[in-house]
């Protein structure tokens, strides 16, 4: 484990806290105009002002059991569909199937129409336990009605999203679950996920509550409306919010068989936890967005595919009952926009993610970048600011604790490329066994005790 912030490295140079004071004020101006009425910035009055509420006080059917409610699955909404700008999915049931980190005996939901232009009318939604792998079916006996504050129906504002109340449901740990919408009226662009690298539904007609899964004869491979899975655990005290690129989304990943690094991460820290190793007991969520960037947001308003900077209230603070951030985000900075790719820029822009993890009291763990000689992106320069910021991680000057991806996947022969059977082939992306190792390399113990907010 690399020495934290405050461990005796030194302060940070001036020109950091110049950088990161520029950073933080431009940032802080455009997320006020883009983002005013819809959420605030760090989260902390989301789950109050979201239709549904905190759906355990309003409905009759919600838990009785004890536990801790943590994030078992979620994912970023990144823009509109293609395709859905006029009439998005009316009348069509889609059933979004998400993998779970950890299991749970009540369940709740959260949907988003972010990117849309219109409100969405989503008249039917439920959840089940998928019946098994690459199918729409329920398992028997799984399948509940979702509602909102005790309404069969919800309307969310453009912009705005939802959460569901609570439902009782002995939802399983490495599991699939099925969650289903059924919108009657045109909505404009439908938000989702593309890259899911999961089979997901759609029917023709009002299905949310089929459990035999024959209507689903739509296959697709993103994430549309539904942008979270909050369970009530006995399994879990908290959860981990991965937010990254593409190298965290499991671009190039199977699809259908969730070898993501953050699942098996996942899977690792139960695996641990269940053998008595004295690790946390945490949940693992995703929020890994392909081609996403420390500084620079996508086009659009709101923007699709948002800087790490902009997207960090609603990604990570937002989320439910977090403990630890672990960031792994820069490699896009340096590829995809040369007047952006420096080393100083994009440290501060890390730190200043730091800062407001450290603000709520949250432990952060980051990422070295891995190498990609031989992508196409590749220039000497470009691998001169990636070894740059590398070793003002390294040194302890950015985050609390270090995952060295690069040390653990890097060519041993030549440091400025993957490692042939870790490279997916594009000399960027990692292969499953790639993203296995990324796991593996991901110290367990990192996870312990949390961040303290600088004084």
């Amino acid at each position: 484990m690399t020495r934290g912030r405050d461990g005796g490295a030194g302060a940070p140079p001036a020109k950091y806290r110049a950088l990161l004071a520029a950073i933080v004020a431009a940032i802080v101006a455009v997320s006020a105009a883009i983002f005013v009425g819809v959420s605030s910035d760090d989260g902390t009055n989301s789950r109050d002002t979201l239709a549904g509420g905190r759906g355990a006080h309003n409905n009759p059917a919600a838990p009785a059991s004890t536990g801790t409610w943590v994030g078992s699955w979620a994912t970023s909404p990144v823009g509109g569909e293609p395709g859905t700008e006029m009439r998005g999915l009316a009348g069509r049931s889609v059933r979004n199937v998400v993998h779970t980190s950890v299991g749970g005996t009540s369940a709740r939901v959260t949907l988003s129409n972010l990117y849309g232009q219109s409100p969405l009318t989503i008249s039917h939604a439920s959840i089940a336990v998928s019946a098994g792998a690459d199918s729409a079916a329920a398992l028997a006996g799984t399948m509940r009605q979702l509602t909102f504050t005790g309404r069969a129906a919800v309307v969310i504002p453009a912009g705005g999203q939802v959460m569901s109340d609570a439902v009782r449901l002995t939802v399983p740990h490495d599991g699939d679950v099925l969650i289903t919408t059924y919108s009657p009226t045109a909505s404009g662009p439908v938000t989702h996920h593309p890259h899911a690298r999961q089979v997901s539904y759609a029917a023709v007609g009002e299905h949310t509550r089929d459990t035999t899964g024959t209507p689903y004869t739509e296959r697709f491979t993103s994430w549309r409306y539904v942008t979270a899975l909050d369970v009530l655990s006995n399994e879990s005290d908290g959860t981990v919010v991965v937010l990254g690129d593409s190298l965290t989304d499991g671009i190039t990943s199977t699809t259908g068989v969730n070898n993501r690094w953050p699942d098996i991460l996942s899977d690792r820290l139960r695996t641990a936890v269940e053998s008595g190793r004295d690790v946390p007991r945490y949940s693992v969520v995703n929020e890994g967005i392909s081609g996403n960037r420390v500084l620079t947001d996508g086009l659009g308003r709101p923007p699709e595919n948002p800087s790490g900077l902009n997207r960090f209230g609603r990604d990570v603070l937002s989320r439910t009952n977090v403990k630890v951030v672990v960031i792994v985000l820069g490699v896009n900075d340096i590829l995809r926009d040369p007047n952006t790719a420096d080393p100083d820029r994009i440290v501060a822009g890390l730190k200043a993610l730091v800062d407001r993890a450290h603000a709520r009291g949250l432990k952060v763990v980051g990422a070295t970048l891995m190498p990609f000689g031989g992508h196409r992106g590749y220039t000497d320069a470009r691998e001169a600011v990636r070894q740059e910021i590398n070793a003002e991680i390294r040194a302890g000057r950015v985050f609390d604790a270090v995952a060295d991806f690069d040390k653990g996947l890097r060519d041993p022969y030549d440091p400025r490329r993957l490692r042939a059977d870790y490279d997916s082939g594009d000399h960027l992306h990692p292969s499953d066994k790639g993203y296995a190792r990324m796991a593996e390399v991901f110290d367990l113990d990192d996870l312990k005790g949390g961040g303290a907010a600088e004084l």
